[in-house]
C-alpha cells in the first residue's frame, strides 16, 4: 500500500489556549527513508507515475532481520522541556567548559543522566528559552527599515561569541549538522505559534540531508496533550467566572455606585471645547476672549461653573493666502435646562457662544480685530464650528491712523451686541448706522454631551422632555435662518455703503432711489 504524500506546507500555524502551557505535549516521530542517491534510480514498474511509492525506499532488513535500532525514533516533549544532544552531553561532563550556572545546572543533570544510565534520546534534542543559542537566520535579520542598515560592534561581538562557544562543542556543533524540526512560541495571551503546523491528517514532512551521505528522513509533529477531565472543566468554569466576577467588582469600585441623576424635566449639558485656531486678520500676535451666555429663562450654571476664558496670545503661521495662529486651548463648562411652560408658543433659547479677537505688538498695545458668536449645537457629538467676526470700522484716516501708530479702535460696551443682546425686549433690532468691516474667522471644535432622564424613561415624562427637544431643534433651524438673514443685511449694508463712497456724476437715478 503506498504511503502518504509528502507536505509541502512548512509555514507557522497559529493556536490560542486558555489552558496552561504547561500541559502542552508534542510527540516527533522521526524515521528515515534511504539514502537519497536512491531517488535517482526509480524502479521500471513506476515509470509514468506521478507519485513514487515511499515503501519502495525502505531499508533493507539486516543480516540478523530486523531494522537498527537507528533508523526511528519518537520522543514526547512537554513546554520548555530540555533534551540534550551528545555534542551537550560531552560539553557539559567538562567541568572547565561551564561558564554560567545554567551551564553548571545542565552539568548536574547530564550527570545524573549518567548514574541513572545515559540519556533515552539520540537524535532528537531540544533548545529552550534559557539556551544561550543564536540562530544564525535570525542572526541575519534586520531590525530596522533602513535599506543600509549595519549592524552594531555590540551585536557582532556577541554572534562571535556565541559562534567560538559551538566551535568548542565539536563539529556537531555547526549549523549543517542540525536541522529545525518545529518551533514553538507562545506569549501571554495564550497565542501558540507552531512551525511547522502539527501533522494531523497531513502527510509528513521530509528531511534531506547535504554532504557526502545524502539521507532522506520524513517526521510528524502531533498535539497529544492529555484532554482535560469533565471535573478539570467545571472548575476551571468556576475560576473563571469568580475571576470576571472580581474583575467586575473591581471597575464597579473604580466608577462609584454615587452617579448623579438629573431632576425630572431637566436637560444637563456638557461641553468639552477647544479654540482651534483663528485666521484672516490683519494683526499678529492674536488673542482670543470668548464667553457662554446662557439664556435668562430655564438655563442655568453651578457656582463653581466659569462660562468665559482667555487664550494665550499666539504668532501667525503663513497658510496658503491666510495668516493662520494656531491656539489649540482647552475649556469645559456645564449648563440645566429647566422645562417649564407647557405651552406650544413657548421655544426655548440655547446658549450663545461669543468671541472677541484682539491683537498686542511690542509695545504691549491691543487692537479689537473682530467680534463674533454663535448658537451652541442643539445635538451632541464632534462638531466643528467656524465663526466668522467683523469690528466696528470708521470712515476716518485718522481713526486708522491712530489704529496703526498708537493702537485702540472701537468696541463694543457689550459684546452680546454682537447676536442679540439679552436685555433686549422689542421685536426687531435695529443696528442701522453701524458701520462695521469683515475680518477673519476664529474655529472652534465643540464635543457636546447631554443628559436626561427622558432618554431612558418611558412615560409620559419622555414624550414632554422629546417636546423640548423637538423645539430646541426647531429653536436651532430657526437660528440658521437668522444667521442668513443677518449675512443678506450685511451684504445689503456693504452695498449701500458702497454707493455712497461713489462720486455723484458716476450713480445713475435708479441707483440712488434704492429703498
Amino acid at each position: 500500500m503506498a504511503e502518504a504524500i509528502w507536505s509541502s506546507d512548512t509555514g507557522e500555524a497559529v493556536y490560542r489556549s486558555r489552558d496552561p502551557v504547561r500541559n502542552l505535549r508534542l510527540r516527533v516521530h522521526l524515521q528515515r527513508i534511504t539514502s537519497s542517491n536512491y531517488l535517482h534510480c526509480q524502479p521500471a514498474a513506476q515509470l509514468g507515475k506521478d507519485l513514487i511509492d515511499l515503501a519502495t525506499f525502505r531499508p533493507h532488513p539486516t543480516a540478523s532481520g530486523h531494522r537498527p535500532e537507528e533508523e526511528e525514533e519518537e520522543v514526547v516533549i512537554g513546554w520548555q522541556e530540555k533534551l540534550f544532544s551528545q555534542f551537550e552531553v560531552d560539553l557539559y561532563q567538562n567541568e572547565a567548559a561551564c561558564q554560567s550556572p545554567l551551564d553548571h545546572q545542565y552539568r548536574q543533570e547530564i550527570l545524573k543522566l549518567e548514574d541513572s544510565g545515559g540519556r533515552k534520546n539520540r537524535r532528537i534534542f531540544t533548545y529552550t528559552d534559557s539556551d544561550r543559542y543564536t540562530n544564525l537566520e535570525e542572526h541575519c535579520q534586520k531590525m530596522t527599515t533602513a535599506a543600509s542598515e549595519m549592524p552594531s560592534f555590540l551585536v557582532e561581538r556577541m554572534a562571535n561569541v556565541r559562534r567560538r562557544r559551538q566551535d568548542r562543542r565539536g563539529t556537531l556543533g555547526y549549523k549543517k549538522h542540525e536541522h529545525v524540526l518545529c518551533t514553538l512560541k507562545v506569549d501571554s495571551n495564550g497565542v501558540i505559534t507552531v512551525k511547522p503546523d502539527f501533522t494531523g491528517s497531513k502527510g509528513p514532512y521530509r528531511i534531506e540531508t547535504e554532504g557526502e551521505k545524502q539521507e532522506l528522513w520524513k517526521y510528524t509533529v502531533d498535539n497529544v496533550s492529555s484532554l482535560a477531565q469533565p471535573e478539570e472543566e467545571e472548575r476551571e468554569q468556576r475560576v473563571f467566572k469568580d475571576l470576571y466576577g472580581r474583575h467586575k467588582e473591581y471597575l464597579n469600585s473604580l466608577v462609584g455606585t454615587d452617579f448623579e441623576m438629573t431632576a425630572p424635566g431637566a436637560l444637563r449639558l456638557f461641553v468639552n471645547g477647544e479654540v482651534v485656531s483663528a485666521q484672516g486678520y490683519e494683526y499678529d500676535n492674536l488673542y482670543v476672549h470668548f464667553f457662554v451666555e446662557l439664556p435668562t429663562s430655564n438655563w442655568s450654571s453651578p457656582a463653581f461653573q466659569q462660562l468665559s476664558g482667555i487664550t494665550q496670545t499666539c504668532a501667525t503661521k503663513s497658510r496658503g493666502m491666510d495668516n493662520v495662529a494656531y491656539f489649540s486651548y482647552p475649556f469645559t463648562f456645564e449648563a440645566s435646562f429647566l422645562h417649564e411652560d407647557e405651552s406650544v408658543d413657548a421655544l426655548p433659547e440655547w446658549p450663545v457662544l461669543y468671541c472677541e479677537v484682539l491683537s498686542l505688538d511690542f509695545w504691549q498695545r491691543y487692537r479689537v480685530e473682530g467680534y463674533g458668536a454663535v448658537v451652541l449645537p442643539a445635538t451632541p457629538g464632534s462638531h466643528t464650528l467656524t465663526v466668522s467676526t467683523w469690528r466696528p470700522l470708521e470712515l476716518s484716516p485718522v481713526a486708522e491712523l491712530r489704529r496703526f501708530f498708537i493702537g485702540g479702535s472701537l468696541e463694543l460696551e457689550d459684546l452680546s451686541y454682537v447676536w442679540i443682546p439679552g436685555t433686549f425686549k422689542g421685536e426687531r433690532l435695529s443696528r442701522f448706522g453701524l458701520r462695521t468691516e469683515t475680518t477673519g474667522s476664529v474655529t472652534f471644535r465643540l464635543h457636546c454631551l447631554q443628559q436626561s432622564r427622558a432618554f431612558m424613561e418611558s412615560s409620559s415624562l419622555q414624550k414632554r422632555m422629546r417636546s423640548v427637544l423637538d423645539r430646541l431643534e426647531g429653536f436651532s433651524q430657526q437660528s440658521s435662518i437668522q444667521n442668513v438673514l443677518e449675512a443678506f443685511r450685511r451684504a445689503r449694508r456693504r452695498m449701500q455703503e458702497a454707493r455712497e463712497s461713489l462720486p455723484q456724476d458716476l450713480v445713475s437715478p435708479s441707483e440712488t432711489s434704492v429703498s
